[in-house]
């Protein structure tokens, strides 16, 4: 079941689509402002965001690049503003398709689909992640020892996740800080150090000398298998 956030002002429109989507096996979530709609797209981790650009408490544009600052789900912008200008500044802005107003709702649920099908997914190495001392599955948001699972808290994961997927790759603490706590935090480094502290009590085979999640002193962490 994909999961749809829905940021739009206008009532009577939300609940029409909302009726309709979940008649066709949607989860559906919505938020009536741009900034309860930045809360939800970062503690609900939507497949897909449907975005009206005329929001009460922001333009929506502004919404689209706080989400781009963090995030690569897929958005669909709903606008009642037809110039070419606008629909250049919200795809430039990091918009996967444009919808504008008036639209059939037809239309509307042919364009989610399309950009679904359009997201990637992952590939199967990628979702298992094999160490000498653990394994990391993905899809199963799950780590074990010898088939034994291993209780991490929902933030201990959401850290190890981030760092699963760029393995390798130097992650910066300011993406990890908004891909796991939202687009509102950037400086709280000190959050990381306990959540990374906490990994490796559970993970590491020598919790002060770190094999798989290194810091990068003033930049950020890296996870190595």
């Amino acid at each position: 079941m994909s999961k749809l956030l829905l940021i739009d002002d206008e009532a009577p429109f939300v609940r029409a689509l909302e009726v309709s989507l979940r008649a066709m096996g949607y989860e559906v979530d919505s938020a009536s402002t741009g900034a309860a709609g930045l809360a939800k797209a970062a503690t609900t981790t939507p497949d897909i965001i449907v975005l009206d650009l005329g929001l009460p408490d922001m333009d929506g544009l502004e919404v689209l690049t706080g989400l781009r600052a963090w995030s690569t789900v897929p958005v669909i912008v709903l606008s009642a503003r037809h110039r070419d200008d606008a629909k250049v500044a919200a795809l430039d802005g990091g918009a996967d398709d444009y919808v504008t107003k008036p639209f059939s709702m037809s239309e509307l649920l042919a364009r989610i689909r399309a950009t679904l099908r359009r997201r990637p997914t992952a590939s199967a190495d990628e979702v298992v992640v094999e160490t000498d001392h653990f394994q990391v599955d993905l899809a199963a948001k799950q780590v074990t020892v010898a088939g034994t699972p291993v209780r991490l808290t929902p933030t201990e994961w959401n850290v190890l996740e981030v760092l699963v997927r760029n393995q390798g790759k130097l992650v910066s603490q300011r993406q990890l800080l908004q891909e796991v706590w939202g687009p509102g935090y950037g400086t709280e480094t000190e959050y990381l150090r306990v959540y990374l502290a906490g990994l490796r009590r559970k993970r590491e085979p020598v919790p002060s000398q770190p094999r798989y999640f290194i810091t990068e002193p003033g930049m950020g962490y890296r996870f190595i298998v």
